[in-house]
């Protein structure tokens, strides 16, 4: 499957400000959408997602920490960064504490700007280990729609083997499969990988086994069946990053 480019949203009520940033952003690669006020900007997070949203604070109408409210609201997930040119630190300070990634102070460079879109919006890997074709999947097609790099293995044995030749931020394993089970092929891969985090995933109560692999590293434990919003949380818990909501059922 080929990764779609991440989607950004650009705010600000100066015109010349949002054609450079869409224009720069949009060399790097990225989807960008462009709006001039407050409202637009909620308008457009209620009708996509965007994994990064660059935002003026100070613009005619409302301003940018009470679209970031409303935006909050309707795409939890988004990342923001603020963007402003005066002296409105009590606008700044409210902004951090409800939340946003960080605020930028005008004039900024534009590396300023391709470094956070980097560094927000780093590529998270993540191993699914499952003998069910049809789990496998469905946690792929939560975790694709969220901007995650999604690899699978069918059983203990060719996880092993993939980790060998890659490292993955996060592995989701389940705890029973015939040949290897989760457990031991979590102690295989933890002696090649050990920066690794191990989520189990279990449609069975949790056994002594299962405690002393978390006691051992393992990062937690899903039940079986996955709830997306749970899965999601846990995993941006691990990466330190957001993710979108998950996808309606």
């Amino acid at each position: 499957m080929i990764n779609k480019p991440a989607r950004i949203l650009v705010v600000d009520d100066d015109r010349g400000m949002r054609v450079t940033l869409e224009g720069i952003i949009e060399d790097e690669g990225y989807e960008v959408v462009a709006v001039a006020d407050g409202y637009r900007a909620i308008e457009a997070a209620r009708g996509s997602f965007f994994d990064l949203i660059f935002m003026d604070i100070k613009m005619p109408g409302i301003n940018g920490v009470e679209a970031y409210r409303e935006i909050k609201k309707a795409s939890p997930y988004s990342i923001v960064v603020m963007m402003t040119g005066f002296a409105v630190e009590n606008l700044v300070k409210q902004a951090l504490q409800e939340g946003v990634y960080g605020v930028l102070y005008k004039p900024f460079s534009m590396e300023q700007i391709i470094d956070i879109i980097q560094g927000v919006l780093k590529t998270t890997g993540v191993l699914v280990v499952d003998d069910l074709e049809s789990h496998r999947k469905t946690l792929r097609a939560i975790l694709d729609e969220t901007g995650y790099e999604v690899s699978e293995a069918e059983d203990g044995k060719h996880a092993i083997a993939i980790a060998e030749k890659k490292h993955y931020d996060i592995i989701l394993m389940d705890v029973v499969m015939p040949g290897l089970n989760g457990l031991e092929t979590f102690e295989a891969i933890r002696k090649i990988d050990v920066d690794v985090k191990v989520i189990f995933i279990s449609g069975y109560s949790l056994d002594e086994s299962v405690r002393n692999a978390l006691g051992e590293g393992a990062y937690s434990v899903l039940a079986k069946p996955v709830n997306p919003h749970n899965l999601l949380t846990l995993i941006s818990s691990v990466t330190g990053r957001r993710c979108a909501a998950a996808p309606a059922a």
